[in-house]
C-alpha cells in the first residue's frame, strides 16, 4: 500500500482502520473533548506517523499521528488498541504548550 499524499488522505485511511478518536494535546496528556477520553504519555503508543511538507514552502509542515491506548491487563502488563485515534500537529507547534514528557513522547517518533 502506498502512503497517503495528504493530511486528509492519511486521516481518512486511518479512520477506515478504526482510528476514530480525535486527540489534541493538553499540556501533559492527550484528550478528546468530544467523548472526554484522556491519556497520559505512559498510557498510549504512537504506532504510525505521516509527515507532510507544503508544496510551495518546505516550512509548511504537518504531521499525523496514529495513536493506540496501552490498556492494563489483570497481570499488570499492557495491551494495545482499546482506544484508537489520530492527532495532527504542525512541526514544533507544541514546544511551548506541552510538558517535557509529552514533547519527548512525540519527538521519539521522528
Amino acid at each position: 500500500m502506498n502512503p497517503p499524499e495528504t493530511v486528509t488522505g492519511a486521516l481518512q485511511e486511518l479512520k477506515t482502520r478504526g482510528y476514530i478518536v480525535d486527540f489534541n494535546i493538553a499540556f501533559d496528556k492527550i484528550i478528546c473533548s468530544e467523548n472526554k477520553i484522556c491519556l497520559n504519555p505512559h498510557e498510549f503508543e504512537i504506532v504510525e506517523v505521516y509527515r507532510f511538507e507544503g508544496d510551495t514552502n518546505p516550512s509548511d509542515q504537518d504531521v499525523v499521528y496514529a495513536i493506540e491506548s496501552k490498556d492494563a491487563r489483570p497481570d499488570g502488563s499492557f495491551g494495545r488498541g482499546q482506544i484508537k485515534g489520530t492527532m495532527t500537529s504542525a512541526y514544533g507547534v507544541y514546544a511551548e504548550t506541552a510538558s517535557a514528557d509529552m514533547i519527548k513522547k512525540l519527538s521519539m517518533q521522528k
